[in-house]
């Protein structure tokens, strides 16, 4: 098995007890904001909350997706990205 497949995996295997908790999180920043937000502003409001310690957009991109095929959240349109430029999917819980 490659390095990098083995470091993939060691990642995975780290997260896998974390992740009911950070969607729990991302399903509670969205609640309060029911206009959707995009990866970016999720990200952006946990760490202005103190939920996490630092702006990893990793922390809820992946989480987002494996909620959007658990039908959790859809994106509902795109918006500008303020620290990219670039346009960026905006997310919204499914009620």
């Amino acid at each position: 098995m490659s390095v990098t497949v083995q470091t993939r995996r060691e990642s995975y295997n780290g997260i896998i007890p974390k992740r009911m908790i950070r969607k729990e999180y991302i399903r509670e920043v969205l609640a309060a904001n029911s206009d959707g937000m995009t990866a970016e502003e999720i990200t952006t409001e946990l760490h202005k909350n103190g939920v996490i310690s630092r702006l990893d957009f990793n922390y809820s991109r992946p989480r987002l997706t494996e909620m959007r095929s658990a039908g959790e959240v859809r994106v509902i349109g795109k918006r500008e990205s303020s620290l990219t430029g670039k346009n960026t999917a905006v997310w919204q819980l499914v009620k």
